[in-house]
């Protein structure tokens, strides 16, 4: 019996890529290469070179009959990640069967595949045809090897983020005592700490991040980063094509309750649309917010108070003030549906209609104020309607003019170079 010996990841890289005036892989009593793991992972990848051992029903190994295992110079066994002899183990069970027949000491591979296939991945074969199972299962693989990059990321990237900062403290303090000339060179490094800043937002723009509060309330701390930019711009786009669906079916809703049909349980599921769609709204938002998207502030706050207000009109009862106001409010909602969901696609002369939509805005608590002054009020939603409204216009009217002015500045400075 020749024995067994461990064979270190090197030793059979340097086996493999032997050569005289040929290689020596091409002589038929050089190397004998042998996968002892199951024939699964062997057909999803293994060493080049390699044979699947055989195995009969009481699970011992089956010697080759192709193979010379008395001349053959080297004969290698591997698994999945053998490291000793005293290992037990689908490797060790075939070189003892080995050890009997061989000249040469049986050769285990120290580490197995795993090892191997880590330092020499271009010496493993990839398999190009996959079943079902195969295919969910190297799935589930690259998600979990994508889920340990992620955390890897992230964690350098909090190491990273907090040298930084302690870094920047220190620069503060130096710029405190230095001479003009060192200021230059601490105002350098705090440009460079500046730009390795903004290079770590751009990685975290792809890597899981905490949701903000509502978020949290909403979905819990169910991770909501999109993994790459198609997967961002489809998102919004699906986002727009939300927007413009729901906008023509609210239009088509609020003109069908004006003028064909007057009847409370319709203005209910009208209402309960307005609500249902802002909550949309809001939750979708903030995904792209998350992921990275430029929405501005009031934009976003606007469709909160939105669905507020839509709650409050859903829960006030039918009455004579709800009816004095019903047509009022129904019209608003087919102006602000027929308009302003296009307002900002680059048309210019639609800005007097946008205005004028502000206008309405408060128009409408104007006139639920003077309502609550009528002897028949007694609702509670009059009031807060009309504060609502009146919050609407002012944060609409005032954002709207600061958009205009800055793009008007924009434009001059365009000119100007």
């Amino acid at each position: 019996m020749a024995g067994k010996v461990l064979c270190e990841a090197t030793k059979l890289y340097n086996i493999i890529n032997q050569y005289t005036h040929l290689p020596r892989l091409a002589e038929s009593n050089y190397l004998c290469l042998i996968d002892a793991r199951a024939a699964e992972s062997y057909n999803l990848s293994h060493i080049i070179t390699a044979r699947n051992a055989k195995w009969d029903s009481d699970e011992k190994f089956i010697m080759p009959l192709d193979v010379e295992v008395e001349s053959m110079r080297y004969i290698i066994v591997y698994d999945s990640n053998t490291h000793s002899l005293s290992d037990s183990g689908p490797a060790i069970d075939c070189a003892d069967i080995l050890e009997k027949a061989s000249q040469f000491p049986i050769q285990i591979l120290s580490g197995g595949y795993e090892k191997f296939s880590a330092l020499y991945p271009f010496l493993r074969t990839h398999k190009i045809l996959y079943n079902i199972r195969e295919t969910h299962r190297l799935y589930k693989q690259k998600l979990e090897e994508v889920s340990k990059l992620q955390d890897s990321c992230s964690s350098s990237i909090a190491r990273q983020r907090k040298k930084l900062k302690d870094l920047n403290e220190s620069l503060q303090e130096c710029r405190a005592v230095a001479n003009p000339e060192d200021v230059n060179k601490v105002d350098e490094i705090h440009d460079s700490i500046k730009e390795r800043s903004n290079v770590f937002s751009e990685m975290e723009a792809f890597l899981p991040k905490k949701n903000e509060l509502y978020l949290s309330l909403v979905l819990g701390n169910v991770n909501v980063t999109l993994l790459n930019k198609q997967s961002k711009f489809a998102y919004k786009d699906e986002y727009e094509k939300f927007k413009l669906y729901l906008t023509v079916l609210l239009l088509l809703f609020s003109f069908t309750c004006r003028f064909l049909v007057t009847y409370r349980v319709l203005d209910a599921l009208f209402n309960f649309l307005l609500v249902w769609y802002y909550c949309t709204l809001t939750i979708r938002e903030s995904i792209l917010i998350n992921n990275g998207s430029k929405i501005k502030g009031w934009w976003v706050f606007q469709h909160y108070v939105s669905t507020f207000l839509s709650g409050v009109m859903l829960t006030w009862p039918d009455g004579e003030l709800y009816q004095m106001f019903r047509n009022q409010f129904l019209s608003y909602s087919m102006y602000i549906k027929g308009f302003q969901s296009w307002m900002w696609r680059g048309l210019t002369f639609l800005l007097p209609f946008l205005f004028l939509g502000h206008f309405f805005q408060l128009y409408n608590g104007i006139t639920l104020f003077q309502m609550a002054q009528l002897p028949e009020w007694k609702e509670w939603q009059v009031l807060m309607c009309g504060s609502t409204f009146l919050v609407l216009f002012m944060g609409n009217f005032f954002t709207t003019l600061g958009v205009v002015y800055h793009k008007y500045m924009d434009q001059d400075k365009a000119k100007a170079l």
